[in-house]
C-alpha cells in the first residue's frame, strides 16, 4: 500500500503546540508524516488540522462550496519572527496542469487551483501565507 493512502489518528506528543480539538486525523500518509514534523519541529509554535472553511466557486460545476485546507500552522523564523501559514498537502500530480495528463488529474487541478485562489486571496486579507506542499517537499531522496 502507498504512503499516500495512510489513513487514520495522529497521536500528539506536544499537545501544548497542537491548538485542535481532539486527535487529528490524517488522509495520507503524507499528512501524517506532515503532522509528525509540526508536533515534532521546535521552530513549530502551533498546530492545527483542518480548521479553516474557505468558500470557493467549483469551476466544473459552478457552485459554491467549502474548501478546507490541511493545515494552519505558526513558527518561528530565524530572525524569531512567528509567521502563519495555511498548508494544503496534495501530489505532484494534482498540483501541477501537464499537458500529458488525464482528462480526470486535469479537472482535478482546474478544481485545486479554483480552491487555491480563494485560500490565497483568504490568506491575504488575513496577514498570512498560503502553500501547498508536494511529496517532493515532505520526502527528500526517500527520507523524511
Amino acid at each position: 500500500m502507498s504512503r499516500n493512502y495512510a489513513q487514520g489518528f495522529f497521536e500528539v506528543q506536544n499537545p501544548q503546540k497542537y491548538l485542535g480539538k481532539g486527535k487529528p486525523k490524517y488522509r495520507s500518509g503524507w499528512e501524517q508524516a506532515f503532522m509528525r514534523f509540526c508536533d515534532n519541529n521546535d521552530s513549530i509554535v502551533g498546530w492545527v488540522s483542518e480548521s479553516i472553511a474557505i468558500p470557493y466557486r467549483n469551476p466544473l460545476t459552478g457552485k459554491m462550496t467549502n474548501y478546507i485546507p490541511d493545515f494552519l500552522i505558526q513558527y518561528r523564523t530565524r530572525t524569531n519572527e512567528v509567521r502563519t501559514e495555511l498548508i494544503e498537502i496534495k501530489p505532484k500530480k494534482q498540483s501541477i496542469l501537464e499537458s500529458k495528463a488525464s482528462v480526470r488529474d486535469r479537472a482535478i487541478v482546474a478544481v485545486n487551483y479554483a480552491k487555491w485562489d480563494a485560500a490565497t486571496k483568504w490568506c491575504r486579507r488575513q496577514g498570512l501565507t498560503f502553500r501547498v506542499i508536494t511529496e517532493d517537499d515532505i520526502f527528500r531522496n526517500g527520507k523524511k
